[in-house]
């Protein structure tokens, strides 16, 4: 099969591909003195912003204090660092995100409210200030340097350092850049993000940031990043755990000069949802011990929101998650996840697949050869397919198995 001809193109540098962006990430020492833990990213003018925040009720001080900054709809830069979530630890840690704020704007020159903070890690414990604002004047310094660098390779190696440093459990970094011809010039997109455990549908799922040099006001940056989140990252679980300081940002400089319009907007949006997608993809096959990565299609649904109902219900069960870890074809415990989901549909014209091979129709479940669901089911990319014939909605969600490693990774993750 051919691969889908897109109309853009990947590049390098991450989210400081776009023109007037900047980023790196230093060792701060937060929680291990070995590993990049604290990251900045600068658009050299203002760039309207937008976010898409946690639902859960427990915020993080962090992402309290970014959703007032936002209120305004601009922002300048944005520090993220790891290793602490600076959650739950009261008055200490509203101080403790207004300090980062307020060091990274005197350290740039801008006011603090035109910086965003993003924390992630431990719940609980209070932020180690003595190790983070050292962290920022260095973090800051190294930006600084990189404005009068030419050397776009360089460029690229700091801003693998800014994913680098939002990792937690993660294994790999997650970044990408694209870059789309217009009719009015060339746009591009940066993006990275973050995420391997407490990861459930149920916005924001992880930390993602995303830069672009394009002309896009606040209003449709705002509309354009939610109707995005909705079909990525809000499509991806885990393990049923929703964070306190998940979020979502878009900052948009303007840079190229370029406001798409028409035909440019809508492969725009297409391009933004893409690098979306492939960051939810990426996180769902770095959950936290995974050995396998769960695509859970469905099609055939009277409506968009039932088809994601099921398909977050299933990629959210745990029994299925078990099922596909073994390669064990429990078709049952699908359509069972289907039915609790709240869609509307008919179970009795409900198909299912597991990579290819039909094991339930109408239903009920057919005769198939348990040797050759072992060997399909062995594959690292496992496919549900859940075949309504109720309307002409689909949906596709992602996750991973669940695995014996999960548990060990999570019983020692604070000590």
């Amino acid at each position: 099969m051919a691969d889908k001809i897109y109309s853009w193109k990947k590049i390098n540098g991450g989210v400081s591909a776009p023109l007037g962006f900047i980023a790196s990430g230093v060792k701060a020492g937060i929680r291990n003195s070995n590993k990049y833990d604290l990251a900045l990213i600068l658009s050299e003018v203002p760039a309207n912003a937008a976010g898409v925040f946690t639902r859960n009720l427990v915020k993080a001080h962090p992402l309290l204090l970014t959703e007032k900054h936002l209120q305004k709809g601009t922002a300048r830069a944005v520090i993220v660092n790891s290793g602490n979530a600076n959650a739950c630890v009261g008055k200490a840690g509203d101080e403790a995100a207004w300090q980062m704020a307020k060091v990274t704007a005197e350290e740039l020159g801008i006011s603090p409210e035109d910086v965003l903070v993003s924390s992630t890690g431990v719940i609980g414990q209070e932020m180690p200030m003595t190790k983070v604002l050292p962290g920022i004047i260095n973090v800051v310094a190294e930006v600084k340097k990189l404005k009068s660098e030419l050397n776009e390779q360089v460029q690229a190696e700091h801003a693998a350092r800014a994913a680098l440093a939002i990792m937690t459990t993660d294994t790999v970094p997650k970044e990408l850049a694209l870059e789309l011809e217009c009719a009015g010039g060339t746009v591009k997109l940066g993006v990275m993000a973050k995420g391997s455990g407490m990861i459930h549908p149920n916005m924001g799922t992880m930390l993602c940031f995303l830069t672009t040099d394009a002309k896009v006001d606040s209003f449709k940056l705002k509309n354009l990043l939610a109707e995005t989140v909705d079909k990525s990252f809000n499509m991806i679980s885990v393990d049923g755990d929703t964070s306190t300081n998940d979020m979502v940002v878009f900052l948009a400089n303007g840079q190229s000069g370029v406001e798409p319009q028409g035909t440019d907007w809508e492969n725009f949006c297409k391009m933004v949802e893409y690098a979306c997608c492939q960051m939810a993809m990426a996180i769902a096959r770095d959950g936290e011990g995974a050995s396998k990565f769960l695509e859970i299609k469905v099609t055939g649904a009277k409506t968009v929101e039932d088809a994601r109902k099921i398909a977050r219900s299933v990629c959210s069960s745990n029994l299925v998650k078990s099922a596909m870890y073994g390669a064990d074809a429990n078709w049952g415990r699908i359509l069972a996840a289907a039915g609790y989901s709240g869609a509307d549909f008919d179970p009795q014209k409900a198909d299912i697949y597991l990579n290819g091979l039909q094991v339930a129709a109408e239903g009920q479940g057919l005769m198939f050869y348990e040797e050759e669901a072992l060997k399909r089911l062995q594959e690292q990319d496992i496919l549900i397919e859940v075949r309504l014939k109720d309307g002409s909605a689909e949906a596709t969600a992602w996750g991973c198995d669940l695995t014996h490693k999960y548990v060990d990774i999570n019983a020692s993750y604070r000590t």
